[in-house]
């Protein structure tokens, strides 16, 4: 999942706001009570205990409440110093203790840390509307606001104080109090329910399912390397002397991909694709009703026609009508690829002498086949020459060519994990820029997916700059005996993409948190996915691309081939992505009252709507779709291929200047894509370095879509 930014993450955590509750410091010992003494102030995970949460978050909004109650009682005339800075540098230790527990949550959660998420949530939610409905501190906001234009403040400035107004707008202060009261309730049961689908599909993940296989002849069609993390996984789960697989990527891929025994795919598809479906303990089909029921409520209340609408009102895209022209054009052009790949792989099956028809949890193990027929390709020959250390270097060595900075192993910080790897991040003139964690492997602790996130924002504080700490948190394929981690292709270029939102939080500049690295929902995945567009450049694979036994340089003639295979199987990619997003649209179209009764017979209804084959399924289905339930992307989904456009032309701008590492396109791209994304509108920011509107056509190309 590549989701949990860090500049959607710190929006997020610095507009929770006050509440009037009376509790003193105590436990001089806890961690988040004082300035860190650690190198570079990270977090000093080697100090903190689940112990010290609660107590730092009820003094954070303890502290947080005292400073709003100081700009609402102050006697002076509000202005942007006394009212709208005061407020954007507000809540410091609710921040620092924010990101540490938020980010541990996904990435190494237990049991206590859910129960104080529990109890956290309602706090925090209450917390936020105490502010965001405060008649006071709305009121100095508004004056401040309609005298923005003759009050000798700079742009930003004035941009920082627009965001602001727009905010509480958004957030109810408008409301008469009897509907403040119905959306406080609102908020504080989905912050809840969100909480509980989380919770959830983690135990569906790594707790409710594995699939076991006692037999050798069962393994037929998998690679030794595949087979050896199996037998691994079966000691660490008590059944030793066997093979158990998970529904985690690295697990479940490799098995779709090349297991030979069909009913076994299917069985653990069917454990995927079920998660959260199944009527027990852990089912999510009463918390999506739930959501859907509230979201549709809460836009109501707030003027809007659905919840889709309010989203999408904030984002590039304006309107929901021009999403959904967007991804119907797209989709129309995709599906006819899909199905033509289909047909190949049907009749591969019935040449091996198969009578039955193909099925969803056939697609990953034909499209094998049919890569090695076509472009006599498959996963084996690749992964041998991706070695994630190799990987992990030959994406620095981008950003280096690039953008001149440079990243140096450290081994003094603290890390909530052994596993987890720490960089200083430098610029080019030697000066520090940042930190980077990298947390790579599965873990039953971790939420599944890939993320980037941060423990600190980039910005300033009293006058000086604050840098970044930012972190990368993946779910990638484990050493395993003597192998190192050998990535899969799909692996590598997720790491190239958490990557690219990282450097979007290293580079991050601007004096104030509301407007400092915040951009658009469907401007966020520019920064990251135009990233994977170098990983697959010939000129790069050669730089980091090197087999783990020998290094030898990836052959040529397998660049050739995975470069005439760059077209494979993006028309299945496309459609389950595209319908995907189509569904989260529908729900969060609904207008209140939105009645879902039947949860599965809503999402066929959806997919039959836009004629999805039943061989594809939407990339996520209802009960386990995370980025919309529970991960902050409720309807806006569809973001990625909306980015895609935009960063599919802009490294089109870089082939066209004859050098995919022109420096000086790459200082224009930091400029004003990475660094000052903030300081306008997001297409705004991209003209300025592309200067023009951007094309669909190179999109279209790179999928092999016209």
């Amino acid at each position: 999942m590549k989701n949990l930014l860090l500049p959607l993450l710190t929006m997020a955590i610095l507009t929770f706001t006050g509440c009037r509750q009376k509790q003193t410091a105590t436990e001089p010992e806890n961690p988040f009570f004082s300035e860190y003494t650690t190198p570079f102030q990270v977090p000093p995970f080697d100090k903190i205990d689940t112990s010290h949460y609660l107590p730092a978050f009820i003094e954070g909004i303890r502290q947080q409440a005292e400073e709003i109650a100081a700009i609402t009682e102050n006697p002076e005339a509000p202005d942007f110093e006394n009212t709208i800075l005061a407020y954007d540098k507000s809540g410091k230790l609710l921040n620092r203790v924010s990101y540490v527990f938020y980010n541990l949550n996904g990435a190494h959660t237990n049991d206590q840390m859910q129960e104080i998420a529990r109890k956290i949530s309602p706090l925090m939610s209450k917390h936020q509307d105490d502010i965001s409905m405060n008649p006071e501190l709305f009121s100095r906001i508004k004056k401040v606001y309609e005298k923005r234009h003759e009050s000798g403040l700079d742009d930003q400035q004035i941009r920082v104080v627009e965001k602001y107004y727009r905010d509480f707008e958004r957030q109810g202060a408008n409301l008469p109090a009897r509907e403040q009261e119905t959306l406080r309730k609102i908020n504080e049961e989905l912050a809840m329910l969100q909480v509980k689908f989380g919770e959830n599909q983690l135990a569906e993940i790594n707790k409710n399912f594995k699939l076991v296989i006692d037999k050798q002849e069962d393994l037929a069609g998998l690679p030794e390397g595949v087979i050896a993390a199996a037998a691994e996984t079966a000691g660490s789960t008590g059944d030793e002397g066997k093979w158990v697989f998970t529904l985690a990527k690295p697990s479940l891929i490799p098995f779709l991909q090349y297991a030979d025994n069909r009913n076994l795919r299917e069985k653990l598809y069917r454990g995927y694709f079920m998660r959260g479906n199944n009527d027990n303990a852990n089912d999510n089909k009463q918390i999506v009703k739930d959501i859907v029921r509230l979201r549709a409520e809460k836009a109501r209340l707030l003027g809007f026609d659905n919840f889709a609408a309010y989203v999408i009102d904030e984002n590039m895209a304006k309107t929901t009508d021009n999403v959904d022209k967007f991804l119907s054009n797209l989709f129309r052009s995709a599906l006819p690829v899909a199905k033509n790949d289909l047909a190949e792989m049907q009749k591969i099956a019935n040449a091996e002498g198969n009578s039955f028809k193909l099925e969803s949890w056939d697609w990953w193990y034909y499209a094998e086949k049919l890569r090695k027929q076509k472009y006599d390709l498959d996963e084996t020959q690749i992964k041998p020459y991706l070695k994630l250390e190799n990987v992990r270097d030959g994406m620095f060595e981008v950003a280096h060519k690039l953008y001149g900075i440079t990243f140096s192993k450290l081994t003094n910080l603290p890390v909530y994990q052994k596993d987890v790897e720490t960089f200083e991040v430098k610029e080019a003139d030697g000066s520090h820029l940042g930190i980077l964690y990298l947390d790579y492997f599965p873990r039953a602790e971790k939420s599944g997916g890939a993320w980037c996130t941060g423990f600190q924002p980039a910005g300033w504080e009293n006058g000086k700059k604050v840098d970044p700490i930012v972190s990368i948190v993946c779910n990638f394929t484990p050493p395993s005996g003597n192998v190192p981690a050998l990535l899969s292709w799909d692996e590598t270029t997720t790491l190239f993409h958490e990557f690219g939102h990282a450097l979007h939080g290293l580079f991050t500049e601007g004096k104030y948190t509301r407007t400092a690295g915040n951009v658009a929902r469907d401007f966020v995945e520019l920064p990251s996915q135009i990233m994977e567009n170098w990983a697959g450049e010939p000129e790069v694979l050669r730089m980091f691309a090197r087999h783990y036994e020998t290094s030898e340089i990836i052959p040529d003639a397998l660049i050739e081939k995975l470069t005439n295979s760059s077209h494979f199987n993006q028309g299945f990619t496309t459609v389950e992505y595209i319908a995907a997003s189509i569904l989260d649209l529908d729900y969060h179209k609904l207008k209140s009252p939105a009645m879902v009764e039947d949860v599965n017979a809503f999402e066929k209804e959806a997919m039959d709507r836009i004629g999805l084959i039943p061989e594809i399924l939407p990339r996520y289905r209802t009960t386990y779709f995370s980025h919309i339930f529970d991960g902050g992307y409720a309807a806006g989904y569809y973001v990625y291929l909306w980015a895609a456009v935009l960063d599919s032309d802009a490294f089109d701008y870089f082939r066209q200047s004859g050098d995919i590492f022109n420096k000086e396109l790459a200082a224009a791209f930091r400029k004003y894509c990475l660094a000052e994304n903030g300081n306008d509108e997001g297409m705004e920011q991209y003209r300025k370095f592309r200067g023009q509107d951007p094309s669909q056509e190179p999109l279209l190309k790179k999928r092999g879509l016209k």
